[in-house]
């Protein structure tokens, strides 16, 4: 455990880094940070600190940068939540009062607005398909030959299609289908239909299969898309010091590109936490480069999405997640 001196200077080496991608010497510390030690005892107490894995050396300068272990311990135990500025407060509150009729609308908007704030690459995923209920699916007939399904969910998803008929369809028959598919799929997980309902739903309607084929395709296929990524700020980090390097520039484009490696990091974490993982703590080999924060968006128990910030190790970890909590705080209020 480090003393009140150890994480004094710790906390001043980090946040020092973080403003200017240089590796901090002592004398830097004493004159900028107001310590009251001496400059013999801050060096003294930054060899300590590199001895004990919270600081390395770089081989350029006199100067250390944080490790892994030391961004753990500031984030965990040094960091203020209280770093958003009354305009930021108001910029939020003013972006989010926009009245939004889709969940995807409301995610849309936190994205961007953390993005604007923080100057990070943002992603964001909707709700998963398998905790999310069918509250209805309903069917409208937009011409002779021409029919649209709407399907809602509780979490507040609405996901439309349209199917193009060769042959004519009416009204009578459009009735038939909204209360055979209510009938059987309210009330249950938006998964696609299985083989044994399909079966069950050609039994029931005497309809041509030409009629109803299509419907569950449509219905499959709208599922099988739900989970949307959305991107803000992609290219901010390319203005960032540590994607001057190609390779880590390359890395970061292909994560970017990948959906499954997206996916499986905003899938992760606890629910109700701001979840942070630096470096090293990501599972997968190529997020080594990358700090993740990401925060699910909650209203009571239901899950309606995971928004998360993609950088550098060297991440304002106090501006993103006093961010985070305050846009977080905000979406639970939000009436959908």
């Amino acid at each position: 455990m480090l003393d009140s001196r150890k994480k004094k200077i710790l906390q001043a080496v980090i946040d020092e880094y973080i403003n200017t991608a240089e590796p901090v010497s002592s004398g830097t510390l004493v004159k900028k940070y107001g310590l009251e030690y001496s400059s013999a005892t801050v060096r003294n107490e930054l060899a300590e600190l590199e001895n004990n894995g919270y600081l390395d050396k770089t081989h350029t300068s006199s100067g250390r940068i944080p490790s892994e272990k030391g961004y753990r311990f500031y984030v965990d135990e040094l960091i203020k939540e209280d770093n958003i500025s009354l305009d930021e407060i108001k910029y939020i509150q003013n972006k989010l009062e926009t009245r939004v009729n889709e969940i995807e609308d409301l995610t849309k908007i936190a994205t961007s607005t953390l993005s604007e704030i923080t100057h990070y690459t943002t992603v964001a995923i909707g709700p998963k398909t398998e905790r999310q209920i069918i509250e209805e699916i309903k069917f409208i007939l937009l011409g002779s030959r021409m029919l649209m399904i709407v399907i809602v969910t509780d979490t507040g998803l609405v996901k439309e299609t349209i199917i193009k008929y060769d042959e004519d369809i009416n009204q009578n028959q459009v009735e038939t289908l909204n209360s055979l598919f209510n009938s059987k799929l309210r009330g249950k997980p938006l998964n696609k239909i299985d083989k044994p309902m399909e079966e069950y739903i050609y039994s029931e309607i005497t309809y041509s299969i030409e009629v109803i084929k299509p419907i569950i395709e449509q219905i499959n296929k709208v599922i099988e898309e739900q989970e949307n990524i959305y991107l803000e700020g992609t290219t901010k980090a390319f203005d960032l010091p540590e994607f001057k390097s190609l390779e880590i520039a390359k890395n970061f484009v292909n994560v970017l590109d990948t959906k499954e490696i997206v996916l499986d990091m905003l899938n992760s974490g606890v629910a109700k936490d701001i979840n942070v993982y630096i470096g090293e703590e990501n599972d997968n080999e190529k997020l080594k480069d990358f700090s993740i924060v990401t925060f699910k968006h909650l209203v009571g128990d239901k899950e309606l999405g995971t928004i998360g910030i993609i950088g550098p190790k060297r991440m304002d970890y106090s501006k993103v997640i006093s961010v985070m909590k305050y846009i977080s705080k905000k979406m639970q209020e939000k009436d959908m």
